[in-house]
Parts: structure tokens; C-alpha cells; sequence
């Protein structure tokens, strides 16, 4: 899939589209198209039909879901000028597969340096911290090759779900610390699924929440227009 359907008439159509929301002050969270208003989503597609950016637009559905989870906890001066933002980031003619792993692999480098900082036992850090250099290394050889391996990736999901449960048995104990190590794992899994619940995840236990989702944003927007 070749973004805009390699037209730039398209992504002229969807830029006007959503500037013309924001010009109105229609650009709002938590709705997705009603009466005019609506999230990034709605105010591209004027519904709340994800998949409609793969017909549409040609863009990936999974990225239409990344935007919209990014948009949701941007603070709201930043979130209303974000869907310009997003489309106009993105280069016609475009396959934005690699801008997922890329996306997934500095979340878990993230994690990774969260992690390391965590007051938690040697032995619970060390497996939570292995499970998240296993995934990232599922990602970095996909970037490399192009090819997903699902043997690979299996194998990094079954490692993070074992550090998730040592770390969610260790937060029962009520260390804050320990929880962010659950969710670092949570994060590594989901990272080698789904963009946007990585993010959620990765964003979970940050004590600056907008200011995590901020950073993804701009990592986000970077690497829409390095993509070819």
C-alpha cells in the first residue's frame, strides 16, 4: 500500500479537510464525528471507520489507531494542530511499513532506560530488561530485512509475558516501582502487535503523561517524513 494511493491530489483533499476543522475550532477529544466536531480521526474521515484511511487514504489501519491514541493524550493546544500535522508529515507514494517497527523500537528503548532506573530487585530488572531487548531485536532485524519473524516474535512475546508475571506478582507487594516494571513488559509485548497500545502502555506509569505522548508525537511525525 502506497500512501495517499501515491496521489497528491488525495493528500491535498485531506490537508484542506482538517485545517479547515481547525481554522473552526472543530478539532475536539472524545468524540469521533458528530455534528461537524470530532477527534483527529473524525475530522479526516468525517466517521469512525479506522479502516477507512486504507481506502481513503491509503494509509495503514493500524496507523489511523496510532494517531488517534497519540491525539487523545496530547495536550489540547498541541492535540487541535496535530492531525494537520500528521498528514501533512507524510510523503505521497510512501510505504509506511517500516515507520511501525522504527515507532515500536524507540518505545522499547524507552522501556528499556525506564527500566534500568527502576528500584527493583537485580533478578526481576534483569529478566524484565532481557524481554525487552528480545523484542527490540525482533524489530531492528525487521527494519534490516523488511521480514517479520512471527518464530522471532512469538518467542518475544512468550519472554515478556514471563517478565509481566514476575513483575505483576512482585507489585503486589505495592511498589510503584514494580508496577511500572509490569507495564514496561505489557509494553514490550504489545509492541510486537499493536503501535498504539505500546505507546498506551510505554505512557502508562510515566509521571508526565502529555509529556511522554508529546515526545511520541514528534518521534511519530520524524519518522512519517524520513519514510520513502
Amino acid at each position: 500500500m502506497l500512501s495517499f494511493h501515491n496521489d497528491a491530489k488525495i493528500k491535498k483533499k485531506y490537508v484542506a479537510r482538517v485545517a479547515a476543522h481547525a481554522k473552526a475550532d472543530e478539532i475536539i477529544k472524545g468524540k469521533y464525528w458528530e455534528k461537524g466536531r470530532g477527534c483527529a480521526v473524525g475530522c479526516t474521515i468525517h466517521s469512525s471507520n479506522y479502516n477507512a484511511y486504507e481506502s481513503e487514504l491509503g494509509l495503514p489501519e493500524w496507523l489511523a489507531r496510532l494517531e488517534d491514541q497519540i491525539f487523545e493524550n496530547l495536550p489540547n493546544a498541541e492535540a487541535k494542530k496535530f492531525p494537520k500535522q500528521f498528514l501533512a508529515a507524510i510523503p505521497v507514494g510512501a510505504n509506511l511499513d517500516s515507520v511501525k517497527w522504527k515507532f515500536c523500537a524507540f518505545l522499547l528503548k524507552e522501556n528499556i532506560d525506564r527500566v534500568l532506573s527502576l528500584e527493583i530487585s537485580a533478578d526481576l530488572k534483569h529478566q524484565v530488561v532481557a524481554a525487552l531487548r528480545q523484542c527490540l531485536t525482533v524489530h531492528e532485524d525487521v527494519i534490516e530485512s523488511g521480514e517479520w519473524n512471527e518464530s522471532a516474535a512469538a518467542a518475544a512475546a512468550a519472554a515478556a509475558a514471563a517478565a509481566w508475571s514476575a513483575a505483576w506478582s512482585a507489585a503486589a507487594a505495592g511498589s510503584a516501582a514494580r508496577s511500572a516494571a509490569a507495564e514496561s513488559a505489557v509494553a514490550s509485548w504489545s509492541a510486537a502487535w499493536s503501535a498504539e497500545s505500546a505507546a498506551a502502555r510505554s505512557a502508562a506509569w510515566s509521571v508526565e503523561r502529555s509529556a511522554a505522548y508529546s515526545k511520541y508525537a514528534k518521534k511519530l511525525l520524524r519518522l512519517l517524513k524520513e519514510a520513502k
